[in-house]
């Protein structure tokens, strides 16, 4: 069965109801947007897909929580330890709203995706895979949904088998049909591709991985932060989300797994708090979600992680897909009609992300230039070396829109890059 072209169109929402709240006022919840000016400039910030700014109430969330309740969680018998741990524990219920998920011991508190995609390949896959199993991955991937695969490769003799895409980077189902071998055991995946924007249709790549009984890793970094992630209705075995790009601190993530997954799973770190009884000769572990959580955790952070979420849920997807999805079209108009920019990835679902190059002009060079006028972007291979090989290209410079973003700010984009171009000329 093919899928249908309504799961790979962008959302084009009608404008939000006149009691929502004023997307367009967004920005003023950003106290960096006041705060900081760079080169004396406005600040035009292009690089949420790398790391997001953050709200003021994710930034009262953690003075609070530090000037406030902060003792350790979880072993304490204090109050403040016991208001540590009943916040840290809400944020973890907050999160499990989020993404749908039915248990809460299905959400494990991580440092980000890098180290969610890590727990799933050692302390799932590892024990799993056998030498000569296959774990398939497409090119859209971000380095750490490839990275530690590879490691299993040079250290199980596993194989990895690659997912293409087509000259406009889009999704290719046919090369999905072609990699979900016999020998392959295991699929990762992202949900929407952090160097040129690509929707991957996951619910139905979820689907024929399972009719082949072949299990699904997704990487959600981007995509949480932009479209409602439901894990139920996806069916997914694992989903990795990362903090700082959901408005939230850095060093805090998540990890949804399968309840049936976590109870055979085994630890991924030692030490505190994820033991049941430590003797001189035996051991045996807590059960999840405190298995995966050795150590003292990023309090804080996680409390913080759980503010960002109220936040997000204080708008409508459909106000956030459609004010997004109006700044990426207003993008595309705008570098559309600069003579030496060009586009390198036009898929037909396409988050709020934008790829480019300029005619004799490195990317990292575009970028330091721009920079002069408060437009800070990303540039070089975005650590997706695979799909910029694929586009034969060795960098790009890439902006990224979020809910703070204006039509200024794209314009302000397009002025910049016209005055770089010139240097180049």
């Amino acid at each position: 069965m093919e899928t249908s072209m309504q799961e790979f169109s962008p959302v084009r929402a009608p404008a939000p109801d006149v009691h929502v709240r004023d997307i367009a006022r967004a920005r003023d919840d950003f106290p960096i947007f006041e705060n900081a000016r760079p080169h004396g400039h406005r600040l035009v910030y292009l690089d949420s897909a790398a790391s997001a700014q953050k709200p003021r109430a994710v930034l009262d969330s953690l003075s609070n929580t530090y000037e406030s309740a902060y003792a350790n969680v979880h072993r304490g018998m204090h109050h403040l330890s016991n208001l540590a741990t009943a916040a840290y524990e809400d944020a973890r219920e907050k999160l499990r709203g989020f993404l749908n998920a039915r248990h809460i011991d299905e959400i494990i508190f991580t440092g980000g995706s890098t180290d969610a995609l890590n727990l799933v390949a050692s302390s799932f896959a590892e024990p799993m895979l056998q030498e000569g199993d296959e774990i398939a991955l497409t090119v859209f991937e971000h380095h750490s949904n490839i990275v530690p695969w590879h490691f299993l490769r040079e250290r199980k003799g596993v194989k990895l088998r690659w997912i293409e895409c087509d000259k406009d980077g889009n999704f290719d189902i046919n090369s999905l049909e072609k990699a979900l071998a016999p020998g392959v055991k295991l699929l990762a995946i992202t949900h929407m591709s952090n160097a040129i924007g690509t929707i991957l249709p996951i619910k139905d790549i979820v689907r024929r991985a399972h009719e082949r009984g072949i299990v699904t890793v997704i990487d959600g970094s981007q995509a949480a932060v932009h479209m409602p992630v439901d894990v139920r209705d996806l069916d997914c075995d694992f989903y990795a989300v990362t903090g700082h790009k959901l408005y939230a601190p850095s060093g805090i993530g998540a990890l949804y797994a399968k309840r049936e997954h976590l109870q055979v799973m085994r630890p991924y770190r030692g030490g505190g708090e994820m033991i049941r009884e430590v003797a001189r000769d035996n051991i045996t572990y807590a059960d999840s979600p405190h298995r995966f959580e050795a150590g003292t955790p990023p309090i804080a952070q996680a409390i913080a992680f759980g503010s960002a979420i109220e936040y997000i849920q204080g708008w409508e997807w459909r106000q956030i897909q459609a004010h997004e999805a109006a700044l990426r079209e207003h993008a595309i108009e705008q570098l559309g009609g600069i003579d030496g920019v060009n586009l390198v990835g036009t898929p037909d679902a396409c988050g709020s992300i934008i790829s480019f190059t300029v005619d004799n002009a490195h990317a990292h060079d575009i970028a330091t230039i721009i920079d002069q006028y408060g437009v800070a972007v990303r540039a070089g291979h975005h650590c997706a070396q695979p799909l910029m090989e694929h586009f034969g290209v060795s960098a790009t410079a890439r902006a990224s829109f979020a809910i703070y973003n204006t039509h200024e700010d794209v314009e302000a984009l397009a002025s910049a890059l016209k005055r770089a171009i010139k240097l180049f000329a």
